[in-house]
């Protein structure tokens, strides 16, 4: 075997997480059947009984309980995530319904390499407030309004999940993929579900883009340039069902 048929390294990632640890499952598994060349390094929780900590127990990842109340402070929780990222030297952090603001420090340390899933188009029902099962009641709120207005005349309105970088301002970062699915006429457990679907399936194929080198993190400070994407992925991605971005 020569050099340039060496099998490529698997993508060091680590996880921040505040919950259940779906999205990490699905990255867990998408590795497990092959799809996805890549290894969990260290899974960081706020909460010591989110469901992720025993996935990562189950998976044989290092799962720590990091959060003020560890570590005194948030000054502390910023000093502990540094510990565990230059310990165990991931190539990119992947958000995974963490609830927390990243630390600025973290964020500096890893420029260009957070990564984050949102579960709604981007720009719309982002920023401070809007995570989780708040996102979902804000969306069937503006659908049932604007059916009531007859705006939407078609029986169809969409909401999706937005994969972006991550950065100092809430879900502001540059987008990798926004994937949409038809909602109408669900309540907010229906959206709930049927964006998780989209999250599990699209989440690993960002990381695997990364995996490949097909994104690449950049040393820029502009924001809509933290990764060069390229035309392969952006092909690819036009090709998965209910993609709107790129």
């Amino acid at each position: 075997m020569t050099a340039s048929d060496a099998p490529t390294p698997p993508l060091r990632y680590a996880v921040l997480a505040s919950g259940g640890g779906s999205n990490f499952q699905a990255l867990l598994d998408a590795a497990k059947r092959g799809d996805l060349n890549a290894r969990a390094v260290f899974l960081a929780c706020n909460n010591s009984t989110a469901g992720a900590m025993e996935k990562a127990n189950q998976a044989g990842v290092p799962a720590y309980h990091v959060s003020a109340k560890t570590e005194g402070s948030e000054a502390g929780v910023s000093a502990r995530l540094l510990a565990l990222i230059d310990e165990h030297r991931p190539d990119l952090l992947v958000l995974a319904g963490y609830m927390k603001k990243v630390p600025d420090a973290v964020l500096a340390r890893l420029k260009n390499r957070i990564v984050n899933i949102h579960p709604a188009l981007l720009p719309e029902f982002g920023g401070t407030g809007m995570y989780g099962h708040h996102v979902h009641e804000a969306v069937v709120s503006a659908m049932r309004r604007r059916i009531a207005e007859n705006l939407v005349d078609d029986g169809r309105y969409l909401s999706g999940m937005t994969i972006h970088m991550v950065n100092e301002h809430y879900d502001e970062g540059q987008y990798l993929i926004k994937r949409a699915v038809d909602i109408y006429g669900a309540d907010a457990s229906g959206v709930a579900q049927r964006v998780l679907e989209l999250e599990h399936d699209t989440y690993w194929r960002v990381l695997q883009g990364f995996a490949t080198g097909a994104m690449k993190p950049t040393d820029s400070d502009d924001p809509a340039e933290a990764v060069r994407v390229s035309p392969s992925w952006i092909h690819y991605a036009r090709t998965l069902t209910g993609t709107v971005f790129p």
